[in-house]
Order: structure tokens, then C-alpha cells, then sequence
């Protein structure tokens, strides 16, 4: 029984392994493509890490920040809301700024006017993170909850995710102390899968070794 059970584990981690494997080529793929519109389906989990573009007007005073840890150090993602062209709602994330910037002068370093933004799609993080939950009465975010955030900010209804900024272009950029730094996004998938199916398809072997050793000590 447990022979069955050890090898059906060990092929069942062969095929996660080649799972992980085209999940990692499919998003490597789309970080180096060319930036899409963004899609009617923007929530979707399979366009995860999609590169898309959007016009549109920023929404400054909605600005949230929201607490991170970068190779920058710890700080505060900028979220900021923009209206699209077609009506669309979408949060942005403009980039970290350090430790400490207050909320008023991460909003004032909102570009005024049209922009145009080009990023990756990322799907909404609900509630907080796994050690806090978002706060906000208290205006404290652990998470890029999306929802959360428009209902704070009285906002209505939004893309059901958020892009990372890559390149933000504007007209006006107003002259501010903090710039958010963009382009900071990580992908990582672990893949441990190997590890794990050798692990099981040794205990496999060691099960059918002490099932002949006992044959023949019978």
C-alpha cells in the first residue's frame, strides 16, 4: 500500500514539475512582450504578469500607500487610481518610496493631466498579508486589496486588479521631494518539485526493498 501510494506521489510531483516549468516560460514570455490594452477580463488569474498599457487621468488625493519590503529596503508601495479613457477604474502601483513618507507628499508626486502607463498585471491581494490584516479605519494597508482600497476611497467600482508601473509618461510632473521607484516587481515560483519526486520514488524503492526482504525472510 504505502509502495503505491510513495510512486503515485512521485509521478504526481513530475507532472507539477512540468507544470511549474511552462507556468515559468509562459510568464517570462509576457514580461518581455510588448505591452497589450488592458482586457475586459483583467481579473483573471491566468493574465497574471500580462504587460499592458493604459491611458488616462490619475486620481491624486485617492492616493494609498501600502506597506512593502523591497531589495530598497522597507517602505510603502504608492497605489493610485486612474481613470481610463473608456470610464475603467484601475489602480495603479507607481513604485516605492522609503520608510516614512507621509501620504500627502507620495500624492503630490502624482503627474497631473493624461498619462500613459505601461506595466504588469497583477491580481488583487484581499484582506492583508499573512501576518496583518488591513486596517482601514486606521488608513493601514498590508495588501494591494483593491476592492478595499475603492471602498475607502469612495471610489465606485474598479478593475478587479492592479498594474505595476514599468514606464509612466506624463506632460506635467509635478516637482516633489519622494518619486516613487517603479519597475520592482518580483516573480518568483519556487520549484522544489524535483526534489520532492526523487524524495518520493526513493521512499518507493526503500518500500519495495523491505517488502522483498521480508518475502524472503518468510
Amino acid at each position: 500500500m504505502a509502495l503505491a501510494v510513495f510512486a503515485t506521489l512521485g509521478v504526481w510531483q513530475v507532472q507539477r514539475m512540468q507544470w511549474k516549468h511552462a507556468l515559468i516560460a509562459r510568464v517570462d514570455a509576457r514580461v518581455h512582450a510588448a505591452p497589450v490594452d488592458l482586457p475586459a477580463d483583467a481579473g483573471a488569474r491566468d493574465l497574471e504578469y500580462l504587460r499592458v498599457k493604459l491611458s488616462g487621468v490619475y486620481q491624486g488625493s485617492a492616493t494609498a500607500l501600502v506597506r512593502a519590503a523591497t531589495d530598497l529596503g522597507t517602505g510603502y508601495w504608492t497605489m493610485t487610481p486612474l481613470r481610463m479613457d473608456d470610464g475603467r477604474q484601475v489602480w495603479i502601483n507607481r513604485g516605492f518610496v522609503p520608510e516614512g513618507t507621509p501620504r500627502a507628499v507620495a500624492a503630490a508626486s502624482t503627474p497631473e493631466g493624461r498619462v500613459t502607463v505601461a506595466g504588469l498585471l497583477r491580481l488583487n491581494e484581499p484582506k492583508g498579508s499573512v501576518l496583518q490584516a488591513n486596517r482601514p479605519q486606521d488608513d493601514r494597508w498590508y495588501s494591494r486589496d483593491v476592492a478595499g482600497l475603492a471602498a475607502a476611497r469612495k471610489l465606485g467600482a474598479v478593475v478587479p486588479a492592479f498594474v505595476d508601473v514599468q514606464v509612466e509618461q506624463a506632460a506635467q510632473i509635478p516637482p516633489s521631494p519622494v518619486k516613487p521607484v517603479s519597475g520592482l516587481t518580483q516573480i518568483h515560483f519556487p520549484d522544489n518539485h524535483l526534489t520532492y519526486a526523487l524524495t518520493w520514488f526513493a521512499l518507493t524503492a526503500l518500500s519495495a526493498f523491505g517488502l522483498v526482504y521480508i518475502w524472503r525472510r518468510a
